[in-house]
C-alpha cells in the first residue's frame, strides 16, 4: 500500500513529468536528427534545402538548444550564412529569447525553492537580488549586452531569482541584439569570404565584435570605479 501511494505521488508530481520532458529533449537533441545541427556546415546545408520552412525550424531548434543549455552561437553564425544579416539577426533573436524564457521557467520551477532554502542567505545572491529589486530591466540589459557571456548559464541563474518574467524577457530581447548582430555578421561575411568574396567585410565584422567586447569592459570598469568612490 505504501509503495502504491509513493508511486501515485511520483506520477502525479508535475516536476517529475517536466524532468522527463527535459530528458526527452536532451536525448532527441543528442541522438536524433538535430545532432546534425552541431555541425555548422551541416546546419547551413540542411536549412537551405527546406525553403520557406527553414526559418520556422531554425527558430524551434534554436529555442530547444537554448532551453537544454546547448551551445547556441553556432546557430547564430549559421543563421547569418543562410538568411543574411537582417533576417538572420531577427530569427536568432526570436529563437534565443524563446529559449531563454523556457530555460528561465524551467530553472524557476525545478530549482528555485531548493536554492532559496540552501543559499538564500548567501551575500552574493543577496546582492544579485538587491540589484534586481532596484533596477530589474537595467540589470538584465547590462548582463545581456556583452557578446561573450555564458548566455545559457545566465538563463538558469535568472530563474533562481525573484525577477518577474516581463523585465527579464524584454531585457533579454533587447540586450542580446548587439551581440547577435555581431555573430550574424560574422556568419554572413565568413560565408562570403569562403566563397571567394572580399575579406574586408569579414575584418569589419570581427572589428565590430571586438568593439562590443572592449566597450563592455570599459563601461564595467567605469561603473566599478564610480561605485568604489561612492
Amino acid at each position: 500500500m505504501a509503495k502504491t501511494n509513493s508511486l501515485r505521488q511520483i506520477l502525479t508530481n508535475r516536476r517529475f513529468w517536466v524532468s522527463i520532458a527535459l530528458l526527452g529533449l536532451i536525448l532527441f537533441y543528442c541522438f536524433g536528427p538535430s545532432r546534425l545541427f552541431l555541425d555548422r556546415e551541416a546546419l547551413v546545408t540542411y536549412l537551405r534545402t527546406l525553403g520557406i520552412w527553414s526559418p520556422i525550424l531554425f527558430v524551434i531548434i534554436y529555442a530547444i538548444s537554448t532551453i537544454i543549455g546547448a551551445p547556441s552561437v553556432i546557430f547564430t553564425i549559421a543563421g547569418g550564412a543562410v538568411f543574411g544579416l537582417i533576417w538572420g539577426t531577427i530569427y536568432s533573436v526570436i529563437g534565443a529569447t524563446l529559449g531563454a524564457v523556457g530555460a528561465f521557467w524551467l530553472s524557476r520551477y525545478l530549482l528555485r525553492g531548493w536554492v532559496e532554502r540552501r543559499f538564500g542567505g548567501h551575500p552574493t545572491l543577496q546582492r544579485f537580488e538587491g540589484a534586481i529589486a532596484i533596477h530589474a530591466l537595467q540589470f538584465v540589459l547590462i548582463v545581456r549586452f556583452p557578446p561573450i557571456t555564458p548566455f545559457n548559464v545566465e538563463n538558469f541563474l535568472f530563474g533562481l531569482t525573484s525577477i518577474a518574467w516581463q523585465p527579464y524577457t524584454l531585457g533579454t530581447f533587447i540586450g542580446i541584439i548587439p551581440g547577435t548582430i555581431a555573430y550574424t555578421w560574422l556568419g554572413v561575411t565568413g560565408a562570403e569570404t569562403l566563397e571567394g568574396g572580399s575579406y574586408i567585410s569579414f575584418i569589419l565584422a570581427i572589428s565590430f565584435f571586438v568593439f562590443l567586447s572592449v566597450l563592455t569592459l570599459w563601461v564595467s570598469r567605469r561603473r566599478d570605479r564610480s561605485s568604489s568612490r561612492q
